[in-house]
């Protein structure tokens, strides 16, 4: 069972604390960051989409902007891989790209840990179960991506995100962040293995 007392009072408390000292101590690179990104993406530095937050209500998060907008021949995106540009993906790399969502976590939109916010378009496709991952604050981390991050299929994606919210626990988000900076370092499960992302979820 959750701890309601790190739920609601501790663990919004430790949010901001840590967003802000984060932002602070971040701030020389996501300057550097926003310069290239002017130069590699003409101006264009965010990537800026509503997103399903607590019990789906929606948010804007907001992210660097690691693709391009190159279509082909029909008006229609490129594949990710072929509009990841040169800087994206080291910026992708490093996990950089989620920097900028810490303001989120700040405005109480987000936690730093918690099921990832996925597609607004997703939401007609969840099963009863797996609409339970909006009972908790989306993270910028989260027990899935720990797990596996993105070459993990989508039905256990879901699976890890309704066990964290059953566990919910300050010992669990510590644990979490502790396998992310691993993950970070070891530049693991950035791609699945079909695309350079994630492929998109269909329904059940």
């Amino acid at each position: 069972m959750p701890d309601a007392t790190y739920v609601r009072l501790v663990k919004p408390a430790l949010d901001v604390t840590v967003a802000s000292l984060l932002l602070v101590v971040a701030f020389p690179v996501l300057l550097i960051v926003v310069v290239l990104l002017s130069f590699a993406n003409r101006g264009e530095v965010w990537f800026i989409q509503e997103r399903p937050g607590r019990n789906q209500r929606p948010f804007t998060l907001i992210k660097f902007k690691t693709m391009s907008d190159r279509k082909d021949g029909d008006g229609q995106l490129l594949p990710d891989e072929k509009r990841l540009t040169p800087i994206g993906k080291l910026i992708r790399k490093l996990s950089i790209d989620e920097l900028p969502q810490l303001v989120n976590v700040m405005t109480g939109d987000m936690s730093l840990v918690g099921p990832r916010p996925l597609l607004t378009e997703y939401l007609p496709l969840y099963d009863a179960t797996q609409r339970r991952r909006h009972e908790v604050r989306p993270g910028i981390t989260g027990w899935a991506q720990v797990n596996g991050r993105n070459t993990v299929e989508w039905k256990r994606r879901f699976e890890y995100d309704v066990w964290y919210v059953d566990n919910l626990s300050f010992t669990l988000d510590m644990k979490i962040v502790f396998l992310t900076v691993i993950k970070i370092f070891r530049a693991e499960g950035i791609t699945s293995s079909t695309s350079a992302t994630m492929e998109k979820f269909s329904g059940n």
